[in-house]
């Protein structure tokens, strides 16, 4: 069958990391192109998503999946186009978006796999606005946030794929928005080409004062994506029944030893607040919902996607990934596979 031979490039879980992830606890792999049976399809890989959760599905602890086994090719959101097909939904040359793993081929059953369109918007734009941080920005601020027009939104992570999202959303709906990034490149963004109202340099200023500055009245949602340092610092300026919503704790991932909490929680006390986590994949069902929304903000201009495609090759992974934290990337992270 046409696409069936050849190599197989791949990434495995060589061995579990403590703390930063290093180039060892990956395995390079060369593995035969797998051959679809009935009812699957196999996909050459075009897009690979990479993302902060990901670093926690490496660890071997109860989370909202299991973690990546050893020896297992690592787990991740791309687009691959089919270059062969025994699936009746799926023909040759169709784009899907799906969790195919970090490979250059592989083989789907279809389930949780969606045909798109490149020329309704680019591939990369279906792991980013229209994917994954679009869906955990939508309903992580309007659904676990319960946003009103005119309150103030905090977000921290500003300027990666689900901060830029959220701070430009709240926008849409009528809100003032501070957003909380590291370095002057990435505020400078925000409060200009993202239309935030005012951004805070975490590397640079006090963010507890900055937010008195900023935020004089009180903040009203406070969508978290970094926890540690900046968490503790929102939790002392919040307004009454605030609502802070755990996305992510990209500061924390990395942690040798015991992961650092919120000290000031008590302030949830104080100011009758509540603090909620949450999974998007909660809200699969609603989707297209959430896709038609964004999509069409996109087309009036009114939300910009900020995206940062590196170009490379399967091999080129390990490092890319190790830019989510470093602080290297601007909105969504993409490889694109030669």
């Amino acid at each position: 069958m046409a696409g069936a031979t050849g190599v197989n490039r791949q990434i495995r879980l060589a061995s579990r990391p403590v703390g930063e992830v290093r180039p060892e606890d990956w395995a390079h792999v060369e593995d035969a192109v797998p051959v679809p049976g009935d009812g699957e399809f196999l996909g050459r890989t075009r897009y690979v998503s990479l993302d902060p959760a990901m670093r926690g599905w490496l660890d071997d602890r109860p989370s909202y999946l299991p973690p990546v086994g050893l020896g297992e090719v690592m787990r991740a959101g791309s687009v691959v186009e089919v270059v062969a097909s025994n699936h009746p939904r799926f023909r040759v040359g169709d784009h899907v978006v799906g969790s195919f793993g970090v490979q250059e081929y592989a083989v789907s059953d279809g389930k949780g796999a969606l045909t798109v369109d490149p020329a309704l918007a680019p591939l990369s734009t279906y792991l980013g606005a229209l994917g994954m941080p679009g869906m955990t920005a939508y309903f992580g601020l309007l659904e676990v946030g319960a946003l009103k027009e005119g309150e103030t939104v905090v977000v921290s992570g500003a300027a990666g794929a689900v901060g830029s999202l959220v701070g430009q959303l709240a926008k849409v709906k009528g809100c003032r928005v501070v957003g909380i990034a590291g370095g002057p490149e990435k505020c400078a963004l925000l409060t200009g080409e993202l239309g935030f109202d005012a951004a805070i340099d975490y590397r640079a200023e006090d963010v507890r004062k900055a937010l008195r500055t900023h935020a004089p009245d009180g903040i009203d949602v406070y969508f978290d994506n970094v926890g540690g340092p900046v968490l503790d610092a929102a939790l002392t300026r919040l307004a009454l029944h605030a609502r802070v919503v755990v996305c992510g704790a990209i500061s924390q991932y990395n942690n040798e030893g015991a992961v650092q909490g919120p000290s000031n929680y008590l302030s949830l006390l104080v100011r009758r607040a509540r603090m909620e986590g949450f999974v998007v994949f909660d809200y699969a069902r609603r989707y297209p919902e959430a896709a038609a929304a964004l999509a069409g903000w996109i087309a009036e201009g009114r939300i910009k996607v900020k995206e940062q495609v590196v170009e490379g090759t399967v091999d080129d992974f390990p490092a890319t990934f190790g830019m989510l934290f470093r602080g290297e990337n601007t909105g969504k992270l993409v490889l694109r596979l030669a």
